[in-house]
């Protein structure tokens, strides 16, 4: 695999340190000295004009006087210096520099300017920066502590990376005091270059990195942040603590799904689907991290609660309820083992109380004997230290009954002095352990949100889904025609001439004019019906008592007609009144009022929206999103959230409602939202369901001009499967292929068709010795981000299972323009046009997506690929440094 682009930034060679002085209280002082007492094996080059010596060491006045290369450059002067010193660099090679300077955080005037001027002049010399205005970057296991802080992190395989210097400052003092170590630590600063995405995706494949710790304070990027998030989270545990929380979302809501949805809820979302833990506090970051680093995973959420004392029993039992985790149901044969082995005033309930003078014995057959229970799917042990207590003999007892079970076990004793070596064996033995009893009911908490929020990882819907194919041509010449007046909110009969066109159910509807109309339009549609206000100034009916409901009699209608026109303009003097729209009145009493919508988030664009509707929407707040596209599992996930959710079932004497019909119109609004960017906000607020489906009674659509000159999908946080490539071809002897893009269940037939290749083809492909794909290399392969990557497979069909023939994929350079790409056909269907079918269909993707070339490394020796590539005119040469390698190159 080649050198990843932060190699230079994360593993340097050499540093040359600008700013380094021999003042004592400046930034390039205190970062110089930690270089040299971190123990960097590599040249350290301090570079100040006014000095000839810093620290005993020779002091250079530029880089040009620094006649070896020099890898990384850590920039601490006045920020107006800055963009020159990185021109400099770029000029002689320099790959990577760390910024710590201030100074560029105005948005506006000088700063802005500088800050603009550094970037260009990376990206002149293909030079990455982190920062500006940071604190630097820890490596502990290459002796690197390229920073100004005091405090220095131990080695270890947490990775941390955060927005704020500050709290690295205070994350490290935390984690020294518990004997916490790093395997990297990196202030992101401003995040001009250098971002979220960047690093997590260096992290991704770091081997010395098993957890990754973040904090954040906002994101510039939402794709780039969610791509790198997201593959970062699919081969270790991420954590993410966010600062403002409570802080709303700057929009001007046009809807009630614009009301309601604010920014924390959207950052919620987009962690659930790139598969993360989220945090409130230090304390919980690190808690969620020594429990996710463990090789144990849950499969549900039901615990099992061992305890000594009735009283931290309960406290675990209050905490779990709080946090949504469900007490494990103890099947009849447990309870038997149970009476066998406990004493009869044992509590023969969860929390298992095995009582005060609880021996080891007791401890570990009550652990081995709830473990067993298929019902539960963890275990959390608490003691209190009683005078018949041994707290370290008793930890020695659930070490033996946690080691042979998959399931998680906790560890809760109580108490400081008479407990500390059983914490102590606890922690020697990988079993995460808690001072108190609600810590370690919300550590478990992050295991079975962890397994929720990786199920979401792995969902990879298309824009469309397989029910029905919308009118897209349809609805999107209605949006135009209103943008092209001008006008950002679609009329009634436009907004469900869009619905339609998605197969959302509205009610019959008629526009009247006059009060004749209504009654002519009630005739036509029969009664009863309702009249609700026609006017493209007002946005919420019910607010200036916009409806009339119930309409039984041909008699009451123009009576209704009247009075509802004349209160609406006596509340709103202003408002343009076009009549009244008619609509065939909902008569099932089954129903239930629902809120579905959509709202676009400046920064993670389109979000879906599902909770309970009706007119007291903003005072309930009951409510779940998440980013599109969706598909049935996601949707109901989305359900599953709310509290409406519990009266869609049977109750009283009501009928069960049809939740398949909600879970489409959920797929319909995220087929909306994928296919047109012009909305920026819809509500469907009522949405009735009952035992026969759903009507959307009354709904909104805002809409805006795109974007201009962006990709398909581009407005999204996430890249849709692209299921417009899946393709179907018969090779000339008649074989019937699909080639489509890979999906995430489709690694263990990737597993198969590596493990089939020859040894020959195997060292073609991957330039090693290989014999199967490890774990990682599977997820890596398999689970991709559509954005920056594509693997498209050639598949047969036999009936029985689907046999892999051949793959070709691209990997996005960091530039956006490039990719690599690689190519494999199984040996025995080379020579049936398969390579060129597969490359072909490749090509044509990487243009659809912008890229300018296609690039790839091939060894020279084998020749039946480099025929191809000659056939597909790429232009090939050797490898300027590796007579062994061919580079094979085309532009796009």
């Amino acid at each position: 695999m080649a050198r990843h682009y932060l190699e230079h930034l994360f593993s340097p060679k050499s540093i040359a340190v600008f700013g380094a002085s021999e003042l004592p209280d400046s930034v390039g002082a205190r970062i110089y000295q930690n270089l040299l007492d971190g123990g960097f094996q590599g040249p350290i080059y301090p570079i100040n004009p006014k000095y000839q010596l810093v620290r005993d060491q020779v002091c250079f006045p530029s880089i040009e006087e620094v006649k070896e290369h020099v890898d990384l450059a850590i920039i601490a002067t006045p920020a107006a210096t800055a963009p020159l010193i990185i021109r400099a660099c770029g000029q002689q090679g320099v790959k990577a520099a760390i910024v710590i300077s201030a100074g560029f955080a105005e948005q506006e005037g000088s700063g802005r300017m500088l800050e603009r001027a550094l970037l260009e002049e990376g990206r002149r010399y293909g030079l990455r920066i982190l920062g500006p205005n940071c604190l630097g970057l820890m490596r502990p296991s290459v002796g690197l502590n390229a920073t100004f802080s005091n405090n220095v992190a131990e080695p270890g395989s947490l990775a941390l990376v955060s927005q704020s210097g500050a709290l690295c400052t205070a994350i490290l003092d935390w984690a020294s005091a518990h004997r916490i170590g790093f395997s990297t630590m990196v202030s992101l600063g401003a995040g001009a270059d250098v971002n979220f995405g960047d690093i997590l995706d260096y992290l991704a494949l770091d081997p010395e990195t098993r957890s990754i710790l973040m904090y954040v304070e906002g994101v510039r990027d939402a794709r780039r942040f969610m791509s790198g998030l997201r593959a970062a989270a699919r081969m270790k545990p991420v954590i993410v603590i966010k600062a403002g929380r409570h802080a709303e979302g700057s929009r001007a809501a046009m809807s009630h799904t614009g009301a309601l949805v604010g920014s924390d809820d959207v950052f919620d979302a987009a962690l659930q689907r790139a598969g993360v833990v989220r945090a409130t506090t230090i304390e919980q970051l690190f808690a969620a991290a020594q429990l996710l680093a463990t090789q144990h995973r849950v499969r549900g959420n039901r615990l099992v609660i061992i305890t000594n004392a009735g009283g931290p029993g309960v406290m675990a039992t209050d905490r779990a309820v709080e946090q949504g985790i469900r007490l494990a149901e103890l099947g009849g044969s447990t309870f038997d083992k149970l009476n066998a082995v406990l004493p009869k005033q044992w509590s023969h309930n969860n929390p298992v109380d095995i009582l005060g003078d609880a021996t080891p014995e007791r401890y570990r057959a009550a652990a081995e004997i709830c473990l067993a229970d298929e019902s539960v799917d963890g275990a959390l042990v608490l003691l209190t230290p009683q005078a018949m207590t041994d707290p370290t003999e008793a930890a020695e007892a659930v070490i033996r009954a946690a080691e042979p079970s998959h399931k998680p076990v906790l560890a809760c004793w109580l108490g400081k002095t008479h407990v500390q070596e059983g914490r102590d064996l606890f922690t020697g033995h990988q079993i995460p352990t808690f001072s108190n009893p609600e810590s370690a009911i919300e550590a478990f908490g992050y295991l079975a949100e962890y397994h929720r929020n990786q199920q979401m990882l792995v969902q990879v819907p298309g824009p469309l889904s397989s029910y029905r194919q919308p009118d897209l041509t349809g609805a999107r010449l209605i949006i135009e025609g209103a943008l092209a007046e001008r006008r950002t909110l679609l009329s009634s009969l436009e907004t469900r001439a869009v619905l339609r066109a998605f197969d959302i159910p509205v009610p019959p509807s008629l526009n009247a004019h006059s009060p004749n109309e209504a009654l002519s339009a009630a005739e036509y549609l029969g009664f009863p019906v309702a009249l609700k206000i026609l006017s493209p100034d007002i946005t919420h009916k019910s607010d200036v008592d916009g409806v009339r409901l119930n309409i039984n009699s041909a008699q009451t209608v123009r009576n209704a007609y009247n009075d509802l026109v004349s209160t609406v303009q006596a509340r709103r003097p202003n408002a343009r009144i076009e009549g009244v729209t008619v609509e065939k009145m909902y008569r099932n009493r089954n129903g239930r009022e629902l809120l579905v919508g959509v709202v676009d988030d400046p920064i993670f664009g389109p979000i879906v929206s599902f909770g309970s509707g009706g007119t007291a929407v903003e005072i309930l707040k009951d409510r779940a999103v998440a980013l599109p596209p969706l598909n049935e599992h996601i949707a109901q996930t989305m359900i599953a959230q709310t509290r409406v959710a519990r009266l869609l079932g049977q109750f009283r004497n009501l009928p069960p409602v049809k939740l398949e019909a909600i879970e489409q119109v959920l797929l319909r609004l995220s087929e909306m939202v994928c296919e047109l960017p012009e909305i920026k906000e819809l509500d469907i607020n009522p949405l009735v369901a009952d035992d026969q489906g759903v009507f959307a009674l009354d709904a909104r659509i805002a809409v805006h001009e795109p974007q201009p000159g962006r990709r398909p999908y581009g407005h999204m946080a996430i890249h849709p499967y692209p299921s417009h490539l899946v393709r179907q071809y018969q090779l000339a002897d008649g074989t019937n292929i699909t080639i489509r893009p890979i999906r995430p269940e489709d690694a263990e037939s990737e597993q198969r068709f590596v493990k089939r290749l020859s040894p020959e083809a195997k060292f073609f492909r991957f330039m090693n010795a290989l014999q199967e794909l490890s774990h990682d290399m599977l997820i890596r392969l398999t689970q991709l981000d559509y954005d920056r990557e594509l693997a498209l497979v050639a598949i047969v069909d036999s009936g029985a299972e689907e046999t892999e023939l051949g793959v070709a994929r691209y990997f996005t350079n960091p530039d956006g323009e490039t990719a690599e790409f690689a190519l494999v056909v199984a040996d025995e269907w080379q020579h049936r046009g398969l390579g060129t079918r597969l490359m072909s269909c490749l090509i044509d993707a990487a243009r659809e997506m912008g890229l300018k070339s296609l690039r790839g490394e091939i060894l020279a020796n084998n020749v039946k690929m480099l025929g191809l590539m000659k056939r597909l005119a790429f232009s090939c040469h050797t490898k300027t440094d590796d007579p062994t390698i061919v580079i094979a190159e085309k532009p796009l």
